[in-house]
């Protein structure tokens, strides 16, 4: 979803204080940038903020959390009764 798509039913409100110098810094990229203050910071704020979760689906493990993770992969999975019973009901969505 790009940035142009959401202008049309933008209804929120993001009130923020800057220093000068903040604001400066903000006014001059945004030109350079050929956006309106406003677009550049939602893009920019957009960006970090998929940028940070998208650091949430990454994971680094030593040789021995390695190891223990594949070996989770490895195993047959566990029947938990409550996601078997979630499971056999009808949607939320079908049942409205």
């Amino acid at each position: 979803m790009g940035l142009q798509s959401d202008l049309k039913t933008r209804t929120k409100r993001f009130n923020l204080r800057a220093t000068a110098r903040q604001e400066q810094l903000i006014k001059v990229a945004a030109d350079r940038k050929g956006l309106n203050v406003t677009d550049f910071i939602l893009e920019s704020a957009c960006e970090k903020a998929e940028e940070a979760l998208t650091d949430q689906t990454r994971f680094v493990f030593d040789e021995q959390q390695w190891k223990l993770f594949m070996e989770a992969l490895d195993r047959a999975p566990r029947v938990i009764p409550e996601i078997k019973k979630l499971f056999s009901e009808p949607s939320v969505a079908v049942s409205r």
